[in-house]
């Protein structure tokens, strides 16, 4: 890959040779690519990078863009390289000890809210391998009469979901616990009861695993996505622990992979507290979130 060298390199310049190395890469869309990264590294929006097409950048500048390029030829996601990404309006501190947020999982939180609307009393929630802590952030954000506990196996995902608690101002109301789903909490007397029950739990095979791009399999964790010799391991631990930790009446949000509605369904139904499931679909129409009132 040829270098970005030399000082007063303006955006253009930069823009087409970072262009230029992703067509070689094989990148989509090797322009769009190289104004967002180089948009999210200077802290702006992509009309201000094409207003200040002819602005010089810094020289510290242009060699922290060319490393950037050089690890996205290389086949890291943008959001790893970036440090950030945003997930239902807000922004999350990312690295590779967390999967990265994705849009799917918006679904959750759109369920969720309309589930909490109107409602009076007070909610209390747990995150089931918060990673990110994504949902259970926004969650609290945005329901500020909710406290939630945070979940995760990882001491370094918790560590990365409590600087975005911090960072939007909710870590008061998320208690973070280290364990293994409900297996977590079992120290706790009396047991925390729940009347909202999110995850986004791993869900693919060794072999849907391997058949994933590169810049998903080589670099996001593999903890977060292992689900399995059936990819059904984390559903089966989260509802054997459930029952426990119901405070009724109640909703249980999960997020599924495409191809798991039928036997998650009937996963749900082998328990007896949920009186009523709905699958809902995504914005493609495959199945994506499961809910359970109970």
């Amino acid at each position: 890959m040829k270098s970005l060298t030399g000082k007063g390199i303006s955006i253009e310049e930069a823009l087409r040779w970072a262009s230029f190395c992703f067509k070689e890469a094989g990148i989509e869309k090797p322009r769009d690519e190289a104004e967002i990264l180089l948009a999210l590294l200077q802290g702006w929006d992509r009309l201000k990078i094409f207003l200040g097409r002819s602005t010089i950048l810094e020289e510290k500048k242009a060699a922290a863009f060319a490393a950037a390029v050089e690890r996205r030829v290389l086949g890291e996601p943008v959001a790893y390289i970036t440090g950030r990404k945003e997930f239902y309006g807000l922004e999350f501190k990312v690295n590779r000890e967390v999967l990265i947020p994705r849009p799917e999982t918006e679904l959750v939180v759109d369920a969720v809210l309309e589930w909490a609307s109107g409602r009076e009393e007070d909610i209390c929630g747990v995150d089931l391998g918060c990673g990110s802590g994504n949902l259970a952030v926004t969650l609290a954000y945005h329901l500020p009469q909710a406290a939630f506990y945070a979940v995760d196996i990882s001491a370094e995902a918790l560590r990365v979901a409590q600087a975005n608690a911090v960072q939007h101002g909710v870590m008061q109301r998320i208690h973070f616990c280290r364990g293994d789903y409900f297996e977590a909490l079992s120290e706790i007397e009396p047991p925390p009861l729940f009347n909202l029950v999110v995850a986004n739990p791993p869900y693919l095979t060794a072999a849907e695993i391997d058949a994933l791009p590169a810049t998903i399999r080589d670099y996001e964790p593999r903890l977060a996505l292992n689900g399995g010799l059936d990819g059904l391991k984390a559903y089966r631990s989260i509802l054997k622990g459930m029952s426990r930790y119901l405070r009724r009446p109640g909703l249980m949000a999960l997020e599924i992979g495409a191809s798991q509605g039928r036997d998650i369904l009937a996963l749900c139904r082998s328990h007896s507290f949920f009186h009523t499931l709905t699958l809902l679909r995504d914005y493609q129409e495959l199945p994506r979130v499961i809910l359970g009132l109970y």
